[in-house]
């Protein structure tokens, strides 16, 4: 059987499709470099979505929990060969995105006689100092992009526009952790509600964003994560607990 290169394009076309159409019904990644570290936010079902990458380094994504769990578990491979071979100074996120996951997420998807992840990814890394929090972000075709200060990851590129809206600030003047929460929760709720309406073209109302975080936030789980960039504890990765949250929901809602 032959295989030209337009029937290769055209299985690339159709698998995007297919993992698109997945994608959609996701829900979003939140990520907002706050004073004291950087925030990871979402609202999940049953299966946890947020974790520890490297003393540095954390995760979240949308799309399929195995595909999900494979790349959480190549990035830690990679995190600790290279912290081993080298130094943990040199596991960076721009190492472990750039140069190894994203390569394999490529190769899976480039082939036709294999299954595509259904995953867009969100990396963080926390610096020794506000300017040096860093953001990829990881398609499941292998494309990347660093971001600075925020970063969003939804089932669209609309919805993923319409979270940036929420995140955008003086680069100088980081949140609070309590305005992290706040600005990633809105965000949570615009990338979802776009992702589910996309022939919306009017921007969500704050009444419209409410209705979203008080609907979903009865049906799933609001789970946030930081990078403590100053801690005395071993780890710079802690999950948020429940009295740090609810606060911040029952003044949005």
């Amino acid at each position: 059987m032959l295989y030209s290169p337009y029937d290769w394009n055209e299985s690339l076309q159709h698998r995007s499709e297919y993992v698109d159409l997945r994608l959609r019904s996701g829900s979003p990644v939140a990520g907002v470099s706050y004073d004291e570290g950087v925030l990871l936010l979402t609202i999940r079902g049953s299966q946890r979505k947020i974790f520890e990458v490297y003393d540095r380094l954390m995760f979240s994504a949308l799309g399929n929990q195995a595909d999900l769990e494979s790349v959480r578990i190549a990035a830690i491979d990679v995190a600790h060969q290279e912290g081993f071979s080298r130094s943990p100074d040199d596991v960076t996120i721009q190492r472990i995105v750039g140069f190894a996951i994203s390569p394999l997420v490529k190769r899976a998807f480039a082939d036709a006689f294999s299954t595509p992840l259904v995953i867009r990814a969100l990396f963080a890394e926390v610096g020794r100092h506000p300017d040096r929090d860093a953001f990829f972000t990881l398609n499941y075709d292998g494309e990347f992009a660093a971001l600075t200060g925020s970063a969003a990851v939804a089932g669209t590129l609309a919805a993923e526009q319409a979270m940036m809206e929420h995140l955008q600030w003086d680069a100088n003047a980081r949140p609070s952790l309590h305005g992290a929460i706040r600005a990633a929760l809105w965000a949570w709720a615009a990338g979802r509600l776009m992702a589910s309406e996309p022939e919306r073209d009017a921007p969500p109302s704050g009444s419209d964003l409410e209705a979203v975080l008080s609907r979903e936030l009865k049906a799933g789980a609001l789970e946030a994560a930081v990078l403590e960039r100053n801690t005395s504890r071993e780890s710079k990765f802690r999950l948020l607990s429940s009295a740090e949250l609810d606060p911040v929901v029952a003044q949005l809602l």
